[in-house]
């Protein structure tokens, strides 16, 4: 009577070989990623120096190009981590660096809150990244006005806002040193089960990088009796395509408010911003980098 129990000997020797592979790749992707540093540290070098610089923009493009390259078992959705940590690592290279954030959901302030904005910052920028929770976003953009944080992660403008949570309206003035809108959270999708569902944009009082595919923030200050219909008729008329608006309407004030998201990387010396016919010049607010879709991407 022959046996059908398996040889073991030849499953342990395969096993062990594998595990072997496994550890000979595990130092090529060390090596690599110590080789990834070295260039990190010699392009720094030949910028200027100063303060810690984010590339939101550039960043975008990287994770873009290898969700478009990926191949095999490995979940598309796990590279914009994985990626999104060594950004983390390489940024933590030029000097220590914290993020503030606007956390909505918490009642108080501190470095120990916890809630879906400060999940979405540590999502995005780093697990070991510092972040300095703020229960107001003026809280949040004063520690980047100062210095004290490079980037702060504020909730997403809505007209339910109330004016101490409508912090988009203190970008319009221009008052110096400027904040812009550097990128919109979260980069990427379908969000797992458990993962934070809030929305987020990112300021710095760095100006926004370009990446491949933007949309851009412009501020408007307009007539009360300027209807929606009549906005979107002036921008389309100017050459925009508008992905979205947020008007805010003060009984209190002459002036309606005006957030509009556009398509494309909108610079204060677009000749389309003059053709909207406002009576003050529009304020581009910043530009973002479009979210992707790990998935289909």
């Amino acid at each position: 009577m022959s046996s059908t129990l398996p040889d073991l000997s030849q499953q342990s020797e395969s096993l062990e070989s594998l595990r072997a592979e496994l550890d000979r790749m595990d130092d090529a992707l060390h090596d690599l990623l110590m080789a990834r540093a070295d260039i990190v540290t010699r392009v720094a070098a030949l910028g200027a120096k100063g303060p810690v610089a984010l590339r939101p923009g550039r960043e975008a493009d990287i994770i873009r190009r290898l969700l478009r390259r990926h191949t095999g078992g490995l979940p598309k959705r796990v590279l914009p981590r994985i990626w999104r940590e060594l950004f983390a690592g390489t940024t933590a290279m030029q000097g220590s660096y914290a993020i503030a954030v606007c956390e909505v959901h918490s009642p108080t302030g501190g470095e120990a809150q916890t809630g879906p904005h400060v999940s979405l910052a540590r999502e995005h920028f780093g697990a070991a990244t510092a972040l300095r929770v703020h229960r107001t976003p003026a809280q949040a953009l004063g520690e980047v006005s100062s210095g004290s944080a490079i980037a702060a992660v504020l909730p997403m403008p809505s007209e339910k806002d109330d004016q101490r949570m409508a912090w988009w309206t203190a970008l319009l003035p221009r008052d110096e040193p400027r904040i812009h809108v550097v990128a919109r959270l979260p980069f990427w999708a379908p969000r797992a089960e458990g993962a934070p569902q809030v929305r987020a944009l990112v300021v710095s009082a760095a100006a926004p990088d370009r990446s491949e595919r933007d949309h851009s923030l412009i501020g408007l200050e307009l007539p009360p009796e300027m209807s929606r219909a009549r906005l979107s008729a002036a921008l389309a008329d100017a050459g925009f395509s508008v992905s979205g608006t947020v008007l805010r309407r003060d009984p209190h004030s002459p002036e309606t408010l005006a957030l509009v998201d556009v398509d494309g990387h909108v610079t204060e010396d677009d000749p389309r911003l003059a053709a909207i016919g406002t009576k003050r010049p529009p304020v581009v607010l910043g530009a973002y980098a479009v979210p992707v879709d790990g998935e289909t991407t």
